[in-house]
């Protein structure tokens, strides 16, 4: 990355932020989707997280999956990455493995994308005695029992994060997530898919809940993944009130992003620590740790990673309120966005869902929605009623998408888990809550065995 960014000119003109997200636009036919997901790496003889240099961890892992034909990525002299094509495979701080799925035409194409890497990694898991879990929050293990990844960015995050919330280590430690990525068209067009995305992020949130526990025990909250977003970072979480807004689109959007405190600078191959300083000042070469030194296109994409709502703009749209889960239920975030977001009818009909509610109605709903679950009302309605009509609106998008496999079934079959959890009202997390009360006898050590992929 240092090389590429000294090769880049320093930033000239304040439009050249706003270029950045411009040029993400794309005409229809080029519109893809990406599904990034994150699972915890866990011994299978007692259940623990491994280190990165153990004999069993998380570098060997790393070093065992090349032989898939994955390029490894260093820092520092130690695998930290890899890369094939255009996916990749990194390390979230606590050795959670995350697949950064490439930009795909259809769901069909992702979801085998997600099958053939967890199969890869189920490969080398039983060569090295390691299973892999897919739930929003870590059941088992405290803070302190987690070891580190050795990367750079996370040591500054890691030193940063205890001065502006009480639970951003827990973010990073202890939390998974499945997001996906999505395309716009221009600026009209992200602007639209960017309020419904964000309006109906608590929806996703309880669609997909499945964290109730924490250290062996049940919780108050259906998804305490989501619920640790609200306290670690209030300059750079939250709902973005200011999307809804008259005027929005991507200059407001670069503001914003200028105002969201600085993590680092990347130079010569190191994280220079620069937590809490200004962009602002950066442009104009006033960082006391980097003086009369100005900011580059790459730095100002470095930066813009670190900005976490529940909707994210790059080049493109994260969506990013679910937690990690099963196989199916991964296929199925991305199938439910497309289906809402691709299709202009089933856009104004999910808009139709939520285009009453105001600022103080949303923000409320993110906040509780992790807690409550189905029984949260908004605008009159329950949850459950909203999620029913959500879901069957992204059938309807994606059967008019009408994009076949190979024996001619169209998209809409990846939605059955969601259809399923919505109909019913209840959440992967109740289920899991009643297994523990029940059979798992008041353990939590089952979920390693029965739902590991």
């Amino acid at each position: 990355m240092a090389a590429a960014v000294e090769a880049e000119g320093v930033i000239e003109d304040h439009r050249e932020l706003v270029e950045w997200f411009e040029q993400g636009c794309k005409p229809r036919e080029d519109w893809r989707c990406g599904t990034e997901h994150e699972k915890f790496v866990f011994r299978r003889s007692d259940f623990s997280r491994p280190a990165y240099d153990d004999p069993d961890g998380i570098g060997e892992l790393l070093r065992r999956l090349e032989v898939f034909g994955w390029e490894p990525r260093y820092e520092d002299g130690k695998i930290i990455a890899l890369a094939q094509d255009a996916a990749g495979i990194t390390l979230e701080p606590g050795g959670q493995l995350e697949l950064s799925g490439a930009p795909l035409e259809t769901v069909h194409q992702t979801c085998s994308e997600v099958h053939a890497h967890l199969d890869q990694c189920r490969q080398v898991g039983d060569i090295m005695g390691l299973g892999f879990l897919g739930i929003g929050f870590d059941p088992k293990w405290r803070r302190q029992d987690i070891p580190w990844m050795p990367k750079g960015r996370y040591a500054l995050m890691r030193r940063y994060m205890p001065q502006v919330g009480s639970l951003g280590l827990d973010m990073m430690l202890r939390t998974c997530t499945v997001q996906v990525n999505l395309d716009f068209a221009d600026e009209a067009d992200m602007v639209d898919k960017f309020r419904l995305s964000l309006a109906l992020q608590p929806l996703t949130t309880v669609l997909f809940a499945d964290s109730p526990f924490r250290e062996g025990r049940p919780t108050d909250y259906l998804s305490l993944r989501s619920h640790v977003w609200t306290d670690t970072d209030p300059n750079r979480c939250g709902m973005l009130g200011f999307v809804f807004e008259e005027g929005f689109g991507f200059e407001r959007y670069a503001e914003y992003c200028l105002d969201v405190p600085m993590y680092f600078v990347y130079r010569d191959g190191h994280y220079i620590d620069v937590a809490g300083r200004s962009f602002r000042d950066f442009l104009e070469g006033r960082l006391p740790e980097l003086p009369g030194v100005r900011p580059h296109i790459g730095d100002w994409s470095d930066h813009v990673t670190t900005a976490f709502p529940e909707v994210r703009m790059k080049r493109y749209l994260e969506l990013r309120g679910a937690d990690g889960g099963p196989w199916g239920r991964l296929c199925g975030l991305s199938a439910l966005w497309i289906g809402l977001l691709y299709d202009g009818a089933a856009r104004a009909a999910g808009w139709d869902l939520c285009k009453h509610w105001t600022e103080e109605e949303r923000t409320w709903l993110r906040t509780e929605a992790p807690r409550l679950g189905f029984a949260a009302e908004i605008g009159g309605r329950s949850l459950h009623n909203i999620a029913k009509d959500m879901v069957a609106i992204a059938r309807q998008g994606l059967r008019a998408r009408a994009r076949l496999d190979g024996a001619g079934n169209d998209e809409t079959g990846f939605l059955s888990d969601l259809e399923e959890i919505a109909d019913s009202g209840v959440t992967a997390a109740e289920r899991k809550r009643t297994l523990f009360e029940g059979r798992w006898g008041g353990r939590v050590e089952p979920v390693f065995e029965e739902f590991a992929y």
